[in-house]
């Protein structure tokens, strides 16, 4: 949050660094600072001094040379570069071009992945701002709904807003869409309830992937197959299906392993990946194997996996297969 701020910073005092660096996991957060800079920096439709790549191929050379070309009537040049991967192969020419950049040109990087050891990233920190959009723990997200909600005028109750939580996920993107929908569904009503919730909400798929994760280690076979049914009526494909529940549990190892070593639930989350109002579930149900079983349902399936690209098995029944056998047996797994 204090990297946000420094950018909130610049844009209100209009002191403007050479390079900006967004990059991490929560892409609504970054598009949203994305947006804010250009708007600083550029005035709307200013082609002139304004221009925007995007991929692998850009050429350093061409973003220097532009660099180097005076802004046309304007105060400043701003050079928009999106998943260039200057930040993965270590560009040496755009690393030592930030070091004595034209002053009057403000490069906007914009990355998904950035490797913290290459010349780029320590150029564009020590020469400009780099800000990390990390996915954002329960607390922020609830004062964020919270906000948005309230200046609606509504209400929402904790339970509720838990439910809500449940169904989206961390990622703001998800939560903007869905939150959007639930405000137009409540407009006439001063409280958002639970029913509004699961009527409008969108039940995500990794959600059903976990209810079904917790039917197996509940030896609910009945139920997980059903669960499974359900997804391929909804088209989801056999093998993306096997990969979630292969995600799921491999985060179930991760979570119980960190437990058991004694990690709170804020380092659990940050380590694993996962909201932070999610560990306590993930514990719950991770308590149903034990960590050699949870390894071997791992090695099962990518062996399932390996059956299925070579033809030995048919996808579908790939999947039942793993549901079955980790579904089937009384004792704790």
């Amino acid at each position: 949050m204090e990297a946000m701020k420094t950018i909130d910073e610049d844009i209100k005092n209009k002191t403007f660094r050479s390079c900006y660096l967004l990059f991490g996991e929560e892409a609504y957060l970054k598009k949203q600072y994305r947006n804010k800079l250009i708007s600083a920096l550029a005035k709307p439709g200013d082609t002139m001094n304004f221009s925007s790549y995007e991929g692998k191929d850009i050429s350093p050379g061409e973003l220097v040379d532009l660099a180097e070309t005076m802004p046309f009537f304007a105060e400043r040049r701003l050079i928009l570069a999106e998943e260039s991967g200057f930040f993965k192969n270590s560009s040496e020419m755009m690393a030592n071009y930030l070091k004595e950049a034209n002053p009057s040109t403000c490069f906007l990087f914009v990355e998904s992945e950035v490797d913290k050891r290459s010349k780029m990233y320590k150029a564009v920190k020590k020469y400009g701002a780099a800000v990390e959009f990390s996915i954002q723990n329960e607390a922020l997200l609830t004062k964020w709904i919270l906000g948005r909600i309230g200046r609606e005028k509504k209400k929402i109750a904790k339970p509720t807003l838990k439910e809500f939580l449940n169904r989206t996920g961390s990622d703001m993107s998800s939560i903007d869409r869905e939150l959007e929908k639930l405000l137009c569904y409540t407009q006439k009503k001063d409280v958002v309830e639970e029913e509004d919730v699961k009527a409008v909400v969108t039940n995500r798929i990794e959600n059903r992937i976990f209810e079904m994760t917790e039917a197996i280690s509940g030896r609910g076979r009945k139920k997980a197959l059903e669960l499974y049914y359900d997804l391929l009526a909804l088209k989801e494909a056999p093998m993306r299906i096997l990969f979630l529940i292969v995600r799921q549990f491999r985060i179930l190892s991760e979570v119980k392993e960190l437990t058991a070593r004694g990690y709170g639930s804020p380092e659990i989350a940050k380590k694993v990946g996962i909201p932070e109002f999610a560990v306590r579930k993930h514990q719950a149900q991770s308590g149903n194997f034990t960590g050699d079983a949870l390894l071997l349902a791992l090695k099962d399936a990518a062996s399932l996996e390996e059956d299925v690209k070579t033809g030995k098995l048919n996808d579908k029944i790939a999947v039942e297969i793993f549901i079955v056998k980790y579904s089937k047996m009384e004792e704790k797994l």
